[in-house]
């Protein structure tokens, strides 16, 4: 299946609006010879509608946003980093298999492309159309694992700029996320106490009792059946992310005696 077909076929609740749209500007980038536009332009736009309510289609289509807002990030300090691509590469390899990692790469390249045509200013009020979007669309949970992968992605180089915080915290912003959840996101992968705190959005002076309370809300609220109907591919995701905020818990409860 050509590239250009491919971004059809993942299209289910994002077939309309600006992530449709954004995805109906890229592909005409991906054919390889005019007659073969029509034909599969055509095909895109069928496969697309005709997949407008089902799980695959919103199953790709949680890929293709995380894809429009992994563009963004990654441009937020001004340079593409070779680290922050592999990590994109290493997302789609472990959770949706080594086609996606070849067909996820062209798209993101061409989102590159994309965002120098229409320059810094418009291609971040095209991020932040494409981010409400995803807020109708996907629920709360599911947009946290969004933005879960967004926030690994601006980690993969070892630091995160002030540029790529900023577009994290508007990227949950927009996705009606609390900035605070992507701050809170930042420390899932440290190994300190304070870490430990901040994923649990609570103070080192809080009481067992809140601190209990502070994790059942997370546990509850990151169970990996609140994002089942996307598949396990991003199950899996939803999985990684509650095993590091079970361990920011038993950092907090050994060094309590809990």
């Amino acid at each position: 299946m050509k590239l250009g077909s491919w971004i059809g076929f993942m299209l289910g609740w994002a077939a309309f609006g600006p992530i449709g749209a954004l995805a109906g500007s890229l592909l005409g980038m991906f054919f390889d010879a005019a007659s073969d536009a029509g034909q599969n332009a055509g095909g895109a736009r069928a496969a697309a509608h005709g997949q407008w309510a089902s799980a695959e289609g919103e199953r790709n289509s949680f890929l293709f946003s995380m894809l429009v807002l992994a563009s963004y990030i990654i441009r937020a300090d001004g340079r593409v980093m070779h680290s922050e691509m592999e990590c994109v590469r290493q997302v789609l390899r472990s959770n949706f298999g080594e086609v996606a990692v070849e067909q996820g790469n062209h798209i993101l390249l061409r989102l590159f492309d994309e965002a120098k045509r229409q320059g810094d200013a418009s291609y971040r009020q095209t991020i932040e159309r494409c981010c409400a979007q995803m807020a109708q669309h996907l629920s709360y949970q599911e947009r946290q694992e969004v933005l879960y992968i967004l926030v690994m992605i601006a980690q993969a180089d070892g630091r995160v700029a002030e540029a790529e915080l900023k577009a994290l915290r508007d990227c949950a912003r927009w996705m009606r996320l609390q900035e605070s959840e992507a701050d809170a996101m930042l420390h899932l992968k440290g190994d300190t106490l304070d870490d430990a705190y901040q994923v649990l959005g609570v103070s080192p002076d809080a009481t067992d009792e809140q601190l209990k309370k502070a994790y059942r809300r997370l546990a509850l609220e990151n169970h990996p059946d609140r994002v089942a109907k996307l598949g396990d591919d991003v199950r899996r995701v939803a999985e990684k992310k509650l095993q590091e905020i079970n361990a920011a818990k038993e950092r907090i409860w050994k060094a309590r005696g809990m």
